[in-house]
């Protein structure tokens, strides 16, 4: 069976897409078989991510590993029985058809509460959540007192988690390993950063989730998507020298990869 990768929280703005892109293309550039789904059915930021790659490959003649991408297939409600959700059945299709040929599925969540989210977060061996380096994003996973001290305690992406935790237990399953990313970080060293950095530490040993370093905020994610190139795609596309701020992005992104101790996976790039 596939390792299933879920990328989520509930709150939009917090670099989901641009982390389930970067994922999944370096585990196809190291040589895995990585499939994709985007479940923000409106949006499709990763949907538009991987169409933009593609022609840009096609463009310019150049053929570099890529995850393979699907929309989710549609569903007759002739086909359910009573009480049955037509989102359960496209999303399991889709998840069935991918394991056919893929080591790894990489599904990115929507920034807001669906049922499509909902069952993708049971389906996840490793869950992915990055937060903004702010409060506002903290406020998903915990409440916290007036000083940013004192969790007062879980809020309602955490119950969400822990439902879905309880339904892999109820099948068998292996738990989720959740790992909670600090995403677009400013270089600035601010009371607040130190707050949201204990605050996190302190919390991740009471709801039972791994700490791993996110993405600091870099104008080169802005200019990639148009392209549908990842930071590993770079010296492929003619860049000879890269800058000290997309060295230290592709560190970042190394040390992700390794963080999220993925079954098979050497990091070697």
């Amino acid at each position: 069976m596939a390792h299933i990768i879920v990328v989520g929280n509930e709150k939009g703005g917090a670099g989901k897409s641009t982390m389930s892109m970067h994922i999944a293309t370096a585990l196809a550039r190291m040589g895995h078989r990585v499939g994709t789904l985007d479940l923000d059915v409106r949006q499709k930021s990763l949907g538009r991510y991987l169409d933009n790659r593609k022609a840009y490959l096609e463009k310019n003649g150049v053929d570099l590993p890529s995850p393979s991408y699907m929309d989710l297939p549609e569903v007759d409600q002739s086909e359910l029985a009573p009480g049955e959700n037509v989102n359960d059945h496209r999303l399991s299709r889709a998840v069935a058809e991918l394991e056919k040929t893929s080591d790894f599925i990489v599904i990115d969540c929507p920034g807001s509460h669906t049922r499509l989210a909902q069952v993708a977060h049971s389906l996840a061996d490793t869950l992915v959540t990055p937060l903004n380096d702010s409060f506002v994003d903290f406020d998903l996973l915990a409440r916290v007192d007036s000083d940013g001290e004192k969790i007062l305690g879980p809020s309602v992406y955490s119950e969400m988690v822990w439902s879905a935790r309880q339904l892999r237990a109820q099948a068998g399953l292996a738990p989720i390993d959740w790992v909670v990313l600090r995403n677009r970080m400013g270089a600035q060293q601010m009371v607040n950063k130190a707050k949201m950095e204990k605050a996190i530490d302190r919390l991740s040993k009471r709801i039972g989730f791994r700490v791993a370093p996110g993405f600091s905020e870099r104008v080169i994610f802005r200019e990639l998507f148009p392209r549908g190139l990842t930071l590993l795609d770079l010296k492929d596309m003619g860049v000879k020298q890269l800058n000290i701020s997309n060295v230290a992005a592709r560190q970042e992104l190394r040390d992700l990869i390794k963080a999220l101790k993925l079954p098979d996976v050497d990091v070697k790039f």
